[in-house]
């Protein structure tokens, strides 16, 4: 698989067009010093270049608005290469590892290893959840618990306390945390609150804790309570 490492090495591509700007300016000035030395009538060039800039820009309009939104993206900086984004309100929540950031569009490399492409106009209108910024790239994981009603609490928590500590990728630092949620409808509801390293390791830590919780439940005979029906028939009497 594909890390975020292999990414942060290419930060230096996060702002493409500015080293080719100085040769922008140079050129347009060289031109326009031209067109002075020979003192040509430019009126109606002007003239004819503003209907020609009106036409272009009504039919590349969506360019432009990709082109601009990628300038504010480029100078906001709300991101960077090798950052894990999740985009809300494109799609259902593209979430995944920036690869590339250009005037037109970024890259992002999902979980699943597929690249995808998004114009910068769309990012602009969406809202951008960066898990790595911050002081620490760790990130927090919600565990949701739910045991049957006649569970020890205290036990419970001590039996999600060990698994958390037990887990490699658990972080020590912050601790984790059990915390009492709610009385269900069928369940005492709690949350084993731990920290990852890195947002990848998301999935990887998630399911390793599931399933030791588990089988520690399974080991404990604590039940893991689901909806019940009890079903009574009424004798019909005998014509």
């Amino acid at each position: 698989r594909t890390t975020r490492a292999t990414y942060a090495v290419r930060r230096t591509a996060t702002r493409p067009p500015f080293p080719h700007l100085p040769r922008l300016i140079l050129a347009v000035g060289a031109t326009h010093g031209v067109v002075l030395a020979w003192d040509v009538n430019t009126a109606a060039w002007l003239a004819s270049a503003g209907l020609a800039g009106l036409a272009i820009t009504f039919a590349a309009k969506d360019t432009l608005s990709n082109l601009f939104a990628g300038v504010f993206i480029i100078a906001d900086a709300p991101y960077r290469i090798g950052d894990y984004i999740v985009l809300q309100g494109v799609g259902t929540g593209t979430r995944g590892v920036v690869t590339s950031i250009g005037l037109r569009s970024t890259r992002v490399v999902t979980r699943d290893d597929i690249e995808i492409t998004i114009p910068n106009a769309v990012i602009g209108g969406a809202q951008i959840i960066n898990q790595t910024a911050g002081p620490s790239p760790k990130m927090r994981l919600r565990v949701p618990v739910g045991v049957a009603y006649d569970t020890d609490v205290d036990k419970l928590r001590a039996i999600l306390m060990e698994v958390a500590e037990s887990d490699p990728l658990v972080c020590e630092t912050p601790e984790p945390r059990v915390r009492f949620r709610a009385f269900g409808q069928y369940s005492l509801d709690f949350q084993l609150l731990v920290w990852v390293k890195d947002p990848e390791d998301r999935g990887k830590a998630m399911d390793s804790v599931l399933e030791a919780i588990l089988m520690r439940l399974r080991a404990e005979g604590i039940e893991i309570p689901y909806p019940k029906q009890d079903l009574y028939l009424k004798e019909q009497p005998t014509p």
